[in-house]
């Protein structure tokens, strides 16, 4: 027992001695502190969100990362209303305008697909479409593989007027 209290005491000790130093301390600092400067204000941080680039209907060709839509999208609604078909020529782009048909060709293979932007995405950086797994598949973009470098070449561009304007790969033959 009396071996317990010994080892309580010096730590209830010092613990109350250092309150009481703190104590007096802090009130002597109060009185010959320098009064701290306002925080600089700043703006509310917000949560990163992908952001919105413009839509592009110069119908020039651009190349970059593809990728495909897993498995799971399949059936699922798209932006243009329409279910995601993995078998179908679907075709997902952040910046080309919905019903977009373009050439889609995979740079280290040479194979091309034709597909039509019916959803919006990718929303991974760096990618500038999302395929079908069919289409993925026909120029070379296996699951294992994941991702390809392609030249993406539109055909025909929706304009806002509903007209349609011929982009770089119009005279293409497939």
């Amino acid at each position: 027992m009396l071996q317990k209290s010994r080892t309580k005491f010096p730590l209830s000790l010092s613990l109350l001695l250092a309150s009481l130093g703190m104590y007096g301390c802090a009130s002597h600092d109060a009185a010959t502190a320098v009064p701290a400067e306002p925080a600089p204000s700043i703006a509310p941080v917000t949560p990163a969100r992908p952001a919105r680039p413009a839509i592009d209907r110069s119908g020039d060709l651009r190349v970059g990362v593809a990728s495909f839509y897993a498995t799971r999208f399949a059936g699922r609604e798209m932006a243009d209303g329409g279910k995601m078909d993995p078998y179908g020529d679907n075709a997902a782009s952040r910046t080309l305008p919905l019903g977009t048909k373009a050439k889609v060709t995979n740079i280290a293979t040479g194979k091309s697909a034709v597909i039509i932007v019916e959803d919006r995405g990718p929303y991974a950086k760096g990618r500038i479409i999302d395929l079908s797994p069919s289409t993925a598949r026909r120029i070379g973009i296996t699951p294992r593989l994941g991702v390809a470098r392609v030249a993406v070449a539109p055909i025909a561009v929706p304009l806002a007027d509903g007209s349609l304007k011929p982009g770089v790969a119009a005279h293409d033959s497939m």
